[in-house]
């Protein structure tokens, strides 16, 4: 594209509605939101979300803390405290089923005593013993919060020369108890054009942040800069990290002088662990005479990728058809490897020295469709490991594995729906260019006739759906004889790299094409018929189903799009949009724009045309996608077809689209009400 080159820009009658917090752009949302709740207000709603708001607020729901040394950490909402309680108990109380809470700070009190209904968005602990924490608060549930530093043992916030910054996207980590390592657009820092830091500095108690020389600074073009510490053994390594784009980045060690790259492709994902750092290939590295493939994971000392050539690095995984590596965890000596085979969790304990390893029986059988994942574990202090695993039918299980010991169950989560007479099972669909798609399906065991049908998918940025208890759709739709299912389509992380790097850009449609298919799977297999069957997709996945929306019409009955990308020509300047150029592609580049649009929803709206009932979601306070493409999308809808279409827009809850139990549970009340009155109505 040359320099002065730009796509053409189609005409927008609702540009108006790009203005967040515009008068009339937020006069018509909570115009719309109005009109949607009064349309699907009822006793029945109000039902579903009494149940909804006391299953999210179960006082004997499990807790999944996290470990910092002999101390487990929580933040616990219920009805009486639904911003939080952030509180801790000891690692041997909580082990023995029998915590006793010290509440650390209470999170509505504090709202109410400032006069901001903070959200807490976590704490990043100080190096040990050294009683402090980094305490993030939201305004409003979006990304952008204040960083305050806590004195975790006089349980209130430090006074005198405390670490604290105002409202950003801030990664920040500690190097010592008086020196943070912090990526921030505050006091000069900057930002990119995706609205993150642009640069990282270190940060030394009683010296102005503004001051501090930049490690390492990126370019506009760039994501941003981030920045971890890892502190295993005791000694901190910083870790500044360029993101060129979604996928590309170079990492770089600092030790107080200059900054020494991480020398491995830009698209690998590097860990450092003490001397050591694992990479895991996204394409093909060739090291001397051998090429690893696409999803190998490497380890070898620190050195040989900063100051060799990597040919020390050794295959830690190497995938197969089936089997690819979703993640890893590092403990104190252990490597431990989450592995999805055929889109279900095992994970593998690795000695990092032999490379020898061991499956770890979480001992569930073999009765449901099951994900695990590390739950968490103090690389810095021993080998357990706490561990979450999970069923389609199956409700979440804490266990702790001790070195040398067989996983013990430290607590269950309560069932949520009545799940006798249900079964789980994975289905395989053909997309339109014959490649075989996996699917699960949850449904009655014994059935009569077609059934309604909610689909879910997501299918970008590597992102695996695998399975998970429905804790809200299994009360909302499995208890009424129904049936769920989740589509593992191309651009996802159910088989590894190649998987996603597959629905790429100008290969987007793949992924529609493989949701589409799932969809006539199902009535091919005489599951159900197209009018029965609704799909719910958020972010990405309201991209997803917003081309169902517009392309496969006549294969869905109903469409719900959570928190969307839907307008593609104007994605890269709305929130953190120019992020995810290297997933979409440019839409200002004429060639690039050529393919975009053919997955653009907003632009392929035909008046005239028949669609499927919509109810589309987001929330003011999204700073991440933002909520004017739905509303945009809403709008042009509304004015240009006959189609049936709802909004709403909540003020609070950021990408998340809900803030706290009371608002999830209203929204997914919203969402079955609509989805009752559509393709559910004849049931």
């Amino acid at each position: 594209m040359s320099a002065h080159e730009t796509a053409p820009e189609p005409a927008d009658p609702f540009l108006w509605l790009e203005e967040i917090d515009g008068p009339e752009a937020r006069a018509w949302a909570a115009e719309r939101t109005a009109e949607t709740e009064a349309a699907f207000s009822g006793n029945t709603r109000t039902a579903l979300e009494r149940r909804l708001t006391g299953i999210l607020q179960d006082p004997d729901r499990l807790v999944v803390p996290s470990r910092h040394g002999d101390l487990m950490y929580d933040l616990w909402r219920d009805a009486a405290n639904p911003r939080g309680l952030w509180r801790r108990t000891s690692r041997a109380a909580f082990a023995a089923g029998e915590p006793t809470w010290e509440v650390l700070l209470d999170v509505d009190a504090l709202g109410r005593e400032e006069g901001v209904a903070w959200a807490f968005a976590g704490a990043a602990h100080g190096p040990a013993g050294s009683g402090r924490a980094l305490v993030r608060l939201s305004p409003d549930g979006g990304d952008a919060t204040v960083v305050r530093e806590f004195d975790l043992d006089a349980r209130r916030f430090v006074d005198d020369t405390p670490f604290a910054l105002d409202a950003e996207k801030t990664m920040i980590a500690w190097v010592d108890r008086d020196t943070l390592l912090v990526a921030t657009a505050l006091h000069g820092g900057g930002v990119t054009d995706s609205g993150y830091p642009i640069s990282a500095r270190a940060w030394r108690r009683g010296e102005s942040l503004a001051d501090a020389p930049p490690i390492v600074t990126g370019v506009a073009s760039d994501v941003g800069v981030f920045a971890h510490v890892d502190r295993t053994g005791g000694t901190a390594t910083p870790i500044v990290v360029i993101a060129h784009d979604f996928f590309h980045s170079e990492s770089w060690v600092w030790d107080g002088g200059e900054p020494r790259l991480i020398a491995v492709p830009q698209d690998a994902n590097v860990d450092v662990h003490g001397d050591l750092v694992t990479v895991r290939t996204t394409t093909p590295w060739r090291i001397g005479d051998t090429t690893h493939p696409s999803g190998t994971l490497l380890i070898g000392p620190l050195e040989t990728v900063t100051e060799g050539d990597g040919s020390d690095l050794r295959v830690a995984f190497a995938p197969s058809d089936t089997a690819v590596l979703e993640t890893w965890t590092w403990t104190r000596t252990r490597l431990v490897l989450t592995i999805l085979d055929r889109v279900q969790s095992r994970l593998v304990s690795l000695d990092p020295e032999t490379l020898t390893g061991v499956d770890i029986d979480l001992g569930l059988g073999d009765a449901d469709l099951f994900s695990a994942s590390v739950a968490t574990a103090d690389d810095d202090e021993d080998d357990e490991l706490w561990v979450v695993a999970r069923g389609f039918l199956t409700p979440p299980t804490l266990l702790v594995i001790a070195p040398g010991a067989e996983p013990r169950v430290v607590d269950r989560s309560r069932p949520t729906f009545d799940a006798s007479g249900l079964v789980a099972e994975q289905h395989w669909a053909t997309s339109a260019d014959g490649t075989r798609v996996p699917y699960f399906e949850v449904g009655p065991r014994e059935r009569s006739g077609t059934l309604p049908v909610l689909m879910n998918g997501y299918g970008g940025f590597e992102h695996a759906l695998t399975p998970e208890y429905p804790t809200i759709v299994g009360p909302a739709w499995l208890e009424e004889g129904r049936v769920y299912v989740v589509a593992n389509i191309r651009g996802g992380g159910e088989f590894g790299p190649e998987w996603h790097l597959a629905a790429l850009r100008e290969n987007r449609h793949r992924a529609y094409e493989d949701f589409a298919a799932v969809a006539r799977d199902l009535v091919a297999r005489g599951v159900s018929t197209p009018d029965r069957i609704a799909c719910h997709g958020r972010s990405n996945g309201g991209l997803l189903v917003g081309n169902m929306l517009t392309q496969y019409p006549d294969d869905f009955g109903a469409i719900v799009c959570g928190v969307p990308l839907l307008d593609m020509r104007r994605y890269t300047r709305l929130s953190a949009g120019a992020s995810w150029i290297a997933e979409y592609g440019d839409p200002d580049d004429p060639a690039e724009w050529e393919f975009v649009k053919t997955f653009s929803p907003y632009h392929l709206i035909e008046p005239g045309r028949r669609y499927p009932a919509s109810l589309i979601y987001a929330a003011a306070s999204d700073d991440r996608v933002g909520p004017v493409q739905a509303r945009k999308m809403a709008a042009r809808l509304a004015d240009e077809t006959d189609a049936e279409v709802h909004y709403l827009e909540p003020i609070e809850g950021g990408h998340s689209g809900a803030i706290d139990a009371a608002s999830t549970a209203a929204l997914h009340a919203t969402i079955h009400a609509f989805l009752d009155r559509t393709v559910a109505r004849a049931d």
